[in-house]
C-alpha cells in the first residue's frame, strides 16, 4: 500500500505512492516546521507543480495530495490568501495529525 515513488533530495519529507481498490494516489508529505509558514508553503507549491508534472507524464491515472500537519491547517490553511491559492492550484489536501500518526481529513 505504500511503495515509494520519489525522494525528496532535501531531507525526510518525500512523495509516496499508494493504492486502494482501484483508486491511485501519490501523496507529498510536508512537515511545515520552518520559521515562516509563508517559505513552506512557497516550497510546497513548488514541488507540487513539478510533482504534478513528473505524475502526468509518468503516471496520469494518478492523484497528487498534499499531506500537511493538522496544526497547519488550521493555523495556516484557512487564512483567505492560502485558500484562494489552493484552489486555483487544485491542491487536493491531507490533513494528518502527528499525535495520533492518522489522516484526519481528506480535501479534494
Amino acid at each position: 500500500m505504500g511503495n515509494l515513488l520519489l525522494r525528496d533530495p532535501l531531507g525526510a519529507e518525500k512523495v509516496i505512492a499508494a493504492e486502494k481498490g482501484n483508486q491511485k494516489i501519490a501523496v507529498e508529505i510536508k512537515s511545515f516546521i520552518k520559521p515562516s509558514p509563508v517559505q513552506d508553503m512557497h516550497e510546497a507549491v513548488g514541488k507540487h507543480e513539478m510533482y504534478s508534472l513528473a505524475l502526468d507524464l509518468r503516471e496520469p491515472d494518478r492523484e497528487l495530495y498534499l499531506a500537511i500537519p493538522k496544526r497547519a491547517y488550521d493555523n495556516f490553511f484557512q487564512r483567505p490568501f492560502i485558500k484562494e491559492i489552493v484552489k486555483r492550484k487544485g491542491i487536493k489536501l491531507l490533513v494528518y495529525r502527528i499525535d495520533k500518526t492518522e489522516i484526519s481529513e481528506w480535501i479534494k
